[in-house]
């Protein structure tokens, strides 16, 4: 068991006898709420289907766009993300929304593939079967790094 405690940056800490962390606003977890309580906080969700994978299906006419853009792939480790969806685009009405995690196109594994493969894969396409998960917190780690 760790003798860290992790608090939030706004407060005395002289009283406490461990060494005191400071976490990124980003990492700094919710205040933990008692599982007799969770089904009707208004902080808590509990909506943990949003985090299941699903199936977007989408048809690609001859020259028009997909409705969405990606980013990442086998070089950023984390993956392809949905990055933007066009407002009402086909992808928007699919139900594709950024932070989407592409897990495959077509039978294709998108969880280890070049960036410039998936992209290859997605404009050839005609009819595109994707399987999705949402998942932000790898997305917002993804777009933290190439800004640096």
């Amino acid at each position: 068991m760790s003798n860290r405690v992790y608090v939030d940056p706004k407060g005395n800490y002289d009283d406490y006898q461990y060494p005191v962390v400071f976490l990124p606003p980003y990492e700094n977890p919710p205040a933990w709420i008692p599982v007799q309580e969770r089904l009707h906080h208004s902080d808590y969700n509990n909506e943990l289907t949003q985090f299941l994978p699903r199936i977007i299906q989408l048809k690609k006419p001859s020259g028009t766009q997909l409705g969405f853009n990606i980013r990442g792939g086998k070089a950023s480790q984390l993956g392809i993300f949905i990055s933007k969806v066009i407002p009402d685009s086909d992808a928007d009405h699919a139900g594709l929304q950024e932070g989407d995690q592409v897990l495959a196109v077509n039978d294709i594994d998108f969880q280890d593939i070049e960036h410039s493969k998936a992209v290859e894969i997605l404009k050839s396409a005609k009819e595109i079967t994707m399987r999705v998960r949402y998942f932000p917190y790898n997305f917002h780690r993804q777009k933290e790094r190439t800004v640096h």
